[in-house]
């Protein structure tokens, strides 16, 4: 059970545990009051339920394809402050999109499989969330563009690679990269991680850096700052 400061989240029956690269996505993303928001893959729902502490007036969609970690999430959302405002679907994204063709979210978020045409995990379900190939991100590419509201947006975290693939996509899909943020361990280290959001505008992206420690076990002053309203330790 991992305790922040307005819900809990307990991460049993999920193949992938809350992570760094998910809360950040979270506490980064930035939207003008959205009434409709998804979430891709919610996982034990952190990212869920962290929207819908800093967006009071969303509903949430949350789709989740694993049954197990879909269960989990139910729970996390119904045991939530916020339960009337979010929503779980056991479901792949392209089985959501066909039975409710006709939705339209002011914000799509999503902490994706990242590693493309790499050696499959010896455990089903953690495969099955961490490796994924091309197509994956084509059909969720397609389906953001079908599901964008015109003036949404839709943010990832995503490893450097997948990033670049990523972009192509949208691009081939009149889909523009509107901000991108680098994620680094340290200030001398190399990003590993980049948080990008997507709209319809074309514009002159806007560029950032994160970096989460300024020394070994030391969290960053933006970092914490960044998490502070989700972080019983900040």
């Amino acid at each position: 059970m991992f305790h922040f400061k307005q819900f809990s989240v307990d991460q049993s029956g999920c193949a992938m545990k809350i992570n760094t690269d998910g809360v950040l996505l979270g506490a980064i993303v930035q939207a003008d009051d959205p009434e409709k928001i998804l979430d891709i893959g919610t996982g034990t729902g952190v990212i869920a339920l962290m929207l819908a502490q800093k967006f009071t007036n969303a509903q949430i969609d949350a789709v989740e394809i694993d049954e197990s970690a879909a269960k989990t999430a139910g729970r996390n959302f119904k045991n939530s402050v916020f339960h009337d405002r979010l929503n779980i679907y056991s479901s792949g994204i392209g089985a959501f999109f066909k039975e409710h063709p006709e939705n339209k979210y002011d914000l799509i978020i999503s902490n994706p499989p990242f590693y493309i045409n790499s050696l499959e995990s010896p455990k089903k379900k953690k495969s099955l969330a961490k490796h994924s190939e091309v197509d994956f991100f084509e059909e969720l590419v397609k389906d953001v563009s079908l599901h964008l509201a015109d003036k949404g947006s839709c943010w990832l975290v995503l490893a450097l690679d997948t990033a670049i693939l990523v972009t192509k996509l949208m691009t081939k899909n009149d889909i523009h990269l509107q901000r991108k943020i680098d994620i680094y361990s340290y200030r001398d280290s190399a990003a590993h991680r980049v948080v990008l959001c997507f709209g319809f505008s074309k514009i002159l992206p806007e560029t950032g850096l994160l970096i989460i420690y300024k020394d070994v076990n030391i969290y960053s002053e933006d970092y914490k700052q960044l998490l502070q309203p989700y972080f019983l330790a900040f």
